[in-house]
């Protein structure tokens, strides 16, 4: 696959880099308290459906076209573009054009470590290789990235070229293509299957970014993908759920406390004689 750079496709600078022997793939850019960060990650956990202005919708898959159907649209294409980013034509029927995909990672990827020329050595004289390391980041907001793909191409396909062309390590089971729509002053999101072809959809939409923009996020299923994870993310990941039973039961313990005393006190002041208006009346 071909990438066209443009301005957005650059390199960026990552601002928050840190050394882990794990991707540390739940934490937050926005939390600065580990609570937060823990918070974070208990709500990966469970799943819980997340208040945004997408409305996720369930499209039916495009007719298809014949070859001559094909050439039109690409035709009309190119007609409605002011780049030089066209669709092309091949004589097997398939064609190759460009589709441009925004990133909306609320998580960080991992890459991995910078090579270092010699190994180090700790004072007993052991290599410090035996773990494996990487480096963790948040992809700055509005990143995007433009692939030159065949019509052939699917989902998963330009999921595993975009992660090649960041070098992210993490497995592309995590992440998962969206088609995003605007129609009627509303956006919709659509969750693309790994064998769909974003460039059938470009070419179906037309080149208009409201009609149809490609998207790539966090892959959000009803069930976690265990199997994607390695096993010291695993670990990480039930230390992190023993804590949050822990706090959970303190909680409903300190809940459960408080209202007792309250009711006890309630108790205590009924049981006296005459009651609290007795306080301040005087014999006849």
């Amino acid at each position: 696959m071909k990438d066209a750079v443009s301005g957005s496709d650059k390199n960026p600078s990552f601002g928050k880099t840190w050394g882990s022997s794990t991707s540390s793939g739940y934490c937050s850019g926005d939390s600065d308290s580990e609570f937060d960060q823990y918070f974070t990650a208990r709500t990966s956990f469970i799943c819980k459906p997340k208040k945004e202005k997408d409305e996720q919708v369930k499209c039916g898959k495009q007719q298809e076209l014949s070859g001559t159907e094909i050439q039109q649209k690409v035709k009309e294409y190119n007609a409605q573009i002011n780049s030089n980013l066209f669709m092309n034509p091949n004589k097997d029927g398939s064609y190759t054009g460009f589709i441009k995909v925004q990133f909306k990672l609320v998580r960080p990827v991992s890459v991995p470590p910078p090579r270092k020329g010699t190994a180090t050595q700790d004072g007993a004289g052991k290599k410090n290789g035996g773990v494996k390391r990487c480096t963790s980041f948040y992809l700055p907001k509005d990143t995007s990235k433009h692939l030159h793909i065949s019509s052939r191409t699917c989902a998963r396909e330009v999921i595993e070229a975009l992660l090649k062309k960041f070098t992210v390590v993490d497995n592309p089971g995590k992440f998962a293509l969206f088609e995003r729509t605007e129609r009627h002053d509303q956006v919709f999101l659509r969750k693309l299957s790994d064998d769909e072809r974003p460039l059938e959809l470009r070419l179906y939409a037309g080149p208009n970014e409201k009609a149809l923009s490609l998207v790539l996020k966090e892959n959000e299923t009803g069930e976690v993908n265990w199997d994607a994870f390695s096993m010291p993310e695993l670990k990480n990941f039930v230390r992190m759920l023993q804590r949050e039973e822990e706090e959970h039961v303190k909680q409903i313990l300190q809940r459960y406390a408080l209202a007792r005393t309250r009711m006890q006190e309630a108790q205590a002041a009924a049981s006296i004689p005459g009651g609290s208006s007795a306080s301040g009346s005087t014999p006849g």
